[in-house]
């Protein structure tokens, strides 16, 4: 990346997010590096307030990324099984399931580039075969038991009698072998489990976030136990009510939306109301000197979260005033709880970023990141003005996780800590290679990080790599290939280390969209929802099929189960499903009216921006923005939808 980066807080542009597709250079495996320990500053008594920030365009939702096509040497479309081919001596792959390509002049070489290692090689592209007869994309492979071997030992020779007794008996001991092995593996399959993680929860009220990932453990790598959210007896939703877009002169950020057991909270223009989650009355209203810009997406579990906003409105004479001020909520009072700022020399510090971990408020900046209790606002770390090293930003729940940059731009290293939310000392520190320039915080525990490392996505998600660390070492897990023309989610680890959208983590798995393709149906699309093992960087072999004409979005866990959002066709509502997350069936759990009107307003919140957040047969989609009236029809803030069971 040549370019220093853009200013915080900008809407995606007109069209979508979008750089041309380069040549994706060839990804493999890092090389194992050690993880310096970058010092926190002290605790310091937090400043007085003061003022500067400004206004964001409006987003408009990206096109899919078209989907290349396999080379004629490689076997068909992606998703079928590939024909047998006879037995060849293992060669070096060439990337990420085609032959590698050389970088376009002048692009960033990518630091995971392919090489050997105690990482392996880099995984194939999906719908095509990888290593050791694994399967390509959505289909089942080799069974991954513990132990299995690569292959059954063949006997070998002439032919004579002796041969042939020999060959019978490694018949019967392979398949004695393999016997055994099955029934050690369905054991150690049944003995697998997954929990939840910490006391904070995420904004959707029973453990979900608002098109993220989320933290439910599951180091042992199998789902177990299900969720609690249960399929009605009717799944048909009806409209419960429409927040109306605010009446504005220009685009305003009105980021933020919770679910709590008594509300359903939504910030507006300089203000966050909370309505009943059914009738839509208004319960409590916080004004605010000016409009939020960043909305933590993580709460305690007794409804508490922050923000962060303004000191003034922007007016034509004064358009910046600065996203300086920190506030805690309380959601089910309906009361702002402290307001702090954090100074940078003189001058009140911007800030890009703010998640909640524990008792924990933790915001982060170019200038650096600090902490405040979120009960009594007292700091718990501040940035030093002399350190080489800044916290970027943060990611919350279960853990918390800082992105730490060491060194100047184009020659910066990011360090991944796992941090103590009540003194900052570090726990863990996992070094990425250096050139990687942004990184974002997918899911704290398990820990998973996405990069676009070199600039390779090609497609303005984010998203060319996935990173699975042990948060109690520091050490690499796995690293998992995600190029941006296969896979549709994205995140903005630019200045909101915290914002992916699309993803969720649980049963020590993440569970990640493909981008849309042809369906079965004249001029339809759909796609599919993937799952990799955390330990291994594998794909699983499920999948999660959309349907014709819908697209899937994972957006949180429920237990074991994934929770997804399927944008509608045409000519039908959207609906919400559960996907469990051992056999991948789905579970319609609501769907919405499919009359016209109530599907531009759905369609309308696009899940690469929109807020959707779901809870006991309830649906609230917001938008993350205001803006004057728009000739494509009527708009809201908010929706409200839910089943009558």
């Amino acid at each position: 990346m040549t370019q220093p980066p853009p200013p915080p807080h900008q809407p995606p542009p007109p069209g979508g997010f979008g750089p041309a597709p380069g040549t994706r250079p060839r990804t493999g495996r890092p090389s194992p590096a050690d993880s310096a320990r970058a010092g926190r500053p002290n605790p310091v008594q937090p400043p007085q307030p003061a003022p500067g920030y400004g206004y964001l365009q409006s987003p408009q939702p990206p096109q899919g990324a078209p989907q290349p096509q396999p080379p004629a040497a490689v076997a068909p479309g992606y998703g079928y099984p590939q024909a047998p081919q006879p037995a060849q001596p293992p060669q070096p792959p060439a990337g990420y399931g085609y032959p590698a390509q050389p970088p376009a002049p002048g692009a960033t070489p990518n630091p995971y580039a392919q090489q050997p290692g105690p990482y392996g090689t880099a995984q194939p592209g999906y719908g095509y075969p990888g290593p050791q007869g694994q399967s390509g994309y959505g289909y089942p492979g080799q069974p991954g038991y513990p132990g299995a071997p690569a292959t059954v030992p063949q006997a070998t020779g002439q032919g004579g009698a002796g041969d042939a007794k020999k060959k019978q008996l490694m018949i019967v001991v392979a398949a004695v072998v393999a016997i055994a092995l099955i029934v050690v593996g369905g054991i150690w399959y049944a003995h697998s489990s997954s929990g939840d993680g910490g006391g904070t929860k995420n904004t959707a009220g029973s453990g979900g976030t608002t098109g993220g990932g989320t933290d439910d453990k599951g180091s042992t790598g199998g789902p177990t136990g299900g969720g609690k959210e249960k399929a009605p007896a009717d799944p048909a939703a009806k409209v419960l009510y429409q927040v109306p877009m605010p009446s504005v002169s220009d685009t305003v950020t009105t980021s933020g939306s919770w679910l709590t057991d008594k509300v359903y909270a939504k910030s507006g223009v300089a203000e966050v109301v909370g309505y009943d989650r059914d009738k839509g009355t208004r319960l409590w209203t916080i004004k605010l000197p000016g409009p939020v810009c960043e909305a933590s997406r993580r709460m305690t579990s007794d409804g508490r979260t922050a923000i962060v906003y303004e000191p003034a409105m922007p007016t034509k004479a004064d358009p910046s005033h600065g996203c300086s001020q920190i506030a805690a909520l309380d959601l089910d009072a309906g009361k702002k709880l402290w307001t702090r700022t954090v100074k940078s020399g003189d001058e009140p510090m911007n800030v890009d970023n703010v998640t909640v971990s524990a008792d924990a408020v933790a915001v982060g900046s170019t200038n650096g990141g600090a902490a405040f209790g979120i009960a009594d606002g007292k700091a718990r770390w501040l940035p030093k003005p002399d350190d080489s090293c800044f916290d970027a930003g943060y990611g919350g729940g279960a853990k918390l996780v800082a992105v730490r940059k060491c060194g100047q731009y184009g020659q910066r290293t990011l360090h991944i800590q796992t941090i103590d939310p009540a003194s900052g000392k570090v726990l863990s520190d996992y070094k990425m290679a250096q050139g990687v320039e942004y990184a974002s915080i997918v899911s704290t525990d398990p820990l998973v990080v996405a990069a676009d490392v070199g600039d390779s996505a090609g497609d303005g998600s984010g998203i060319s790599d996935f990173f699975s660390v042990d948060n109690r070492t520091g050490a690499l897990r796995a690293h998992i290939s995600a190029p941006g023309d296969k896979y549709a989610a994205r995140c903005d680890g630019i200045s909101r280390v915290e914002y992916c959208t699309g993803l969720a983590v649980g049963n020590d798995r993440l569970y990640v969209p493909t981008e849309e393709h042809d369906g079965s149906g004249d001029y339809s699309k759909t796609n599919e929802i993937v799952a990799f093992d955390l330990a291994t960087g594998k794909q699983t072999g499920q999948r999660a099929d959309a349907g014709d004409g819908y697209e899937i979005y994972p957006l949180r866990m429920d237990g074991s189960n994934v929770i997804a959002y399927k944008r509608p066709p045409y000519d039908k509502g959207g609906q919400i499903v559960s996907v469990d997350g051992g056999t991948f069936k789905q579970t319609k759990l609501l769907e919405n009216p499919n009359t016209e009107a109530v599907r531009d307003a759905e369609t309308a919140m696009s899940p690469d921006y929109a807020e959707i957040l779901y809870a006991q047969g309830h649906l609230y989609m917001s938008a993350v923005y205001a803006h004057k009236p728009s000739t494509f029809g009527k708009e809201y803030l908010a929706l409200a939808f839910g089943t009558s069971g």
